[in-house]
């Protein structure tokens, strides 16, 4: 099969939400439909056995949110689909940034009772940034919640989206009676009845016709009459270019749990969203096509078996073919490597795949020569931009509690660095180990992972930080970056790749320190260091 035709096939999208939208329940609805999951497990009810597939971290099975990105892949239709299913929680908002640099498209779900939350701003701002294309799915219409066109207003003006329905509730919670299909003029009953894979739909190519009476009743009708007439009005008519270029946001209304209006998302899904796309590196646009394998590592993960200590690093092939036991540069450090046994995933069950395409991730065992953000190429020098470090907003001192333990302590640390949970500083003045967060939740998971898979225990003190910024001088021999250094030192510390980093006690702090040394530039992303260093 060619590498064009390869390349057709292949979706590869993130699905982005608030914390409890659904998004894992979608996730796993999707896979159902690839037929890829025989039952799916809701994330809610602790009384089934089985867990939702997706969320495979014991630390997640205990609190139903999902902590990890995961990568899962099915075939539907002939389509191959790559969903990554992103945490939404906020403490773990940093993996979920850096996933969006690895998805050619994004879902983002929205609860029908609490519209849009304080996360989905934050995640879909990052994704127009970048002009991704978005589809909106609106999930849990069998509860109670806000009016259709009130939400529709809601994420134009919150989100600043430009929305068209492709979907239409007909009622909702109590009387919710199912879904007309904008998109391909049907109507889909909602029976209620979760255990039933696939719902039937009932075509209804007019809706003025009395059949839509029989089905719904006649004052439902009425009302989906007089509200369609109102979305053809208001609404743009959906237009593909527009969507591709992220001006223009599809919507759909179901209920993820109920394995409704799931179907609708994904067949117009697999129809209208765009195929592996061209990336740019420091050198060039990579474009999918081009013959030569290039691929980038968006995410690490230690311990996917808690029985074998072992790292994977995900890699998202953006052009040629990644083969089985061929050699490939590794740009940062100069090695040619091989993978004898790189991995295709469907949640917790990995396959050893020969050959896989643009679009596709793959995971490869990983002995810590990896770093978040690295190249592969076939031998071409050049590194692929935009997965940043944040700056950390939580800040504690990670002490050893069992001096037996320390070597373990350290392995871990640095294996759960690499893997991005959290940042390491060192300072420079005593040498003690400061751990930085974007979110308080993950002190927790830190500690959890590092005496469950470790076996080293670890207790934090408070650090008074604002925060953690990387300095940058204009001339590091001048006596201004001395005198600062001289004036700072109890507040200077070494990142993980011995960058400098200044500790800000305040915002006051920061202003006062950045107007008397106007050469020492403070960065709040690391991403600035690709100018320092080659």
């Amino acid at each position: 099969m060619s590498l064009q035709k390869e390349i057709n096939r292949r979706k590869t999208f993130g699905i982005i939400s608030h914390p409890d939208a659904g998004k894992t329940t979608l996730t796993e609805k999707l896979l159902l439909f690839g037929g890829a999951i025989q039952e799916a497990g809701a994330v809610k009810s602790n009384k089934i056995k089985k867990g939702a597939t997706s969320d495979f971290m014991e630390i997640e099975r205990q609190r139903g949110i999902s902590v990890a990105t995961s990568v899962l892949a099915f075939e539907y239709e002939g389509i191959k689909i790559n969903i990554l299913d992103t945490p939404g929680h906020k403490d773990f908002a940093e993996d979920t940034f850096r996933t969006l640099t690895a998805v050619d498209s994004v879902i983002v779900v929205i609860d029908v009772a609490k519209g849009v939350e304080e996360q989905t701003e934050k995640l879909v701002e990052v994704c127009r940034m970048r002009n991704i294309p978005m589809i909106v799915f609106i999930n849990k219409m069998d509860r109670e919640g806000k009016d259709a066109f009130e939400l529709l207003d809601e994420i134009e003006q919150k989100l600043g989206l430009r929305t068209t329905p492709l979907s239409f509730p007909i009622g909702m919670g109590y009387d919710f009676k199912g879904i007309y299909n904008v998109w391909e003029k049907n109507v889909n009953l909602f029976s209620g009845d979760s255990r039933k894979n696939i719902e039937e739909t009932i075509e209804v190519d007019d809706i003025s016709s009395e059949m839509l009476d029989e089905l719904i009743g006649s004052t439902a009708a009425k009302t989906l009459r007089e509200e369609l007439e109102l979305v053809h009005e208001v609404y743009p008519d959906f237009d593909r270019e527009e969507y591709l270029s992220s001006k223009l946001q599809p919507v759909f209304f179901g209920s993820a749990l109920n394995n409704f209006g799931v179907r609708e998302l994904l067949d117009c899904f697999i129809e209208i969203a765009p195929k592996p796309q061209p990336k740019n590196s420091d050198t060039r646009l990579v474009k999918p096509e081009e013959k030569d394998f290039s691929g980038f590592v968006f995410k690490i993960h230690a311990n996917m078996d808690p029985k074998h200590r072992d790292r994977l690093a995900f890699v998202k092939i953006v052009s040629g073919t990644f083969e089985r036991n061929t050699n490939y540069l590794h740009v940062r450090n100069g090695k040619k490597m091989k993978f004898s046994s790189p991995n295709a995933f469907f949640a917790e069950k990995k396959q050893i795949v020969d050959i896989s395409y643009p679009g596709d991730i793959v995971g490869l065992h990983d002995t810590g020569s990896f770093k978040i953000g690295d190249t592969l190429t076939e031998g071409e020098e050049m590194k692929y931009k935009g997965i940043p470090s944040f700056s950390p907003e939580h800040f504690k001192y990670i002490n050893n509690a069992d001096p037996l333990k320390s070597k373990q302590l350290e392995k871990g640390i640095d294996q759960l660095m690499d893997e991005g949970v959290a940042q390491l500083f060192t300072l420079e003045l005593n040498g003690r180990k400061v751990i930085g967060t974007v979110g308080a939740l993950q002190f927790e998971v830190i500690q959890y992972r590092l005496e469950h898979e470790y076996g080293a225990i670890c207790r934090y003190e408070n650090l008074n930080v604002h925060k953690a910024c990387w300095v940058e001088a204009k001339d590091p021999k001048s006596d201004e970056f001395k005198d600062f250094k001289r004036v700072k030192s109890k507040f200077l510390a070494k990142d993980k790749r011995g960058q400098l980093v200044f500790f800000a006690d305040s915002a006051f702090t920061l202003q006062m320190t950045q107007s008397k040394y106007p050469n020492v530039k403070l960065h709040f992303v690391s991403e600035f260091e690709k100018t320092t260093k080659k």
